[in-house]
């Protein structure tokens, strides 16, 4: 057996006492950390930005209990979809709702209604139509997305297509701008 070259050193061997001091040590220094904590994160705008006052009440109006535009005769109307966000800039949310006659079978047109609910109201209103549910559309997909509502469509190219099939694809886009929602469609958006 060769003899190391390097004399042993006492402390290269672990002892319990080694292991005492490195527990003592670890439990110092989680329990020294616990009293040093950052402070509560806040977002902060930078100097010179516009700030607008938070809104009393951030919750998009509710669906329930609003006289929508429709005539469905003996049945009632129902909301197909819905979607929320601030389109006007306010700060507060409206609704995007798509309605349609609650009718047993086939497929009745939708209607696209935004809503807004005033504070000292118990329920919400219909400020503004988007789809009108005369022109037989049937709305697939809505989102609000950077204030803006988006939606997909389908629709008649005449009164001679029957309402089970429709033939025309079309998107949507509505923007609150002068006091109006303005429709734009997206290049390419029709299809037949």
């Amino acid at each position: 057996m060769q003899q190391s070259a390097v004399p042993e050193l006492a402390h290269t061997h672990t002892r319990p006492i080694h292991w005492v001091a490195t527990a003592t040590a670890v439990t110092a220094v989680v329990a020294l950390s616990s009293l040093f904590q950052p402070g509560p994160a806040t977002a902060a705008q930078a100097a010179g930005e516009h700030q607008q006052p938070a809104p009393a009440t951030a919750t998009a109006p509710a669906t329930t209990g609003v006289d929508f535009p429709l005539q469905c005769g003996p049945v009632k109307a129902r909301v197909q979809k819905k979607a929320s966000g601030d389109l006007d800039g306010d700060g507060r949310p409206e609704t995007v709702a798509v309605v349609h006659c609650d009718a047993p079978m086939g497929t009745p047109p939708d209607g696209v209604y935004v809503l807004t609910q005033a504070a000292d109201s118990p329920h919400a209103r219909v400020v503004a139509t988007l789809v009108d549910p005369k022109a037989r559309t049937t709305v697939t997909s809505i989102s609000v997305t950077d204030g803006a509502v988006l939606a997909s469509l389908l629709g008649y190219s005449s009164a001679d297509v029957p309402s089970c099939c429709p033939d025309i694809k079309d998107s949507a886009k509505w923007q609150w701008k002068d006091n109006t929602f303005i429709r734009s469609t997206p290049a390419g958006a029709h299809s037949v």
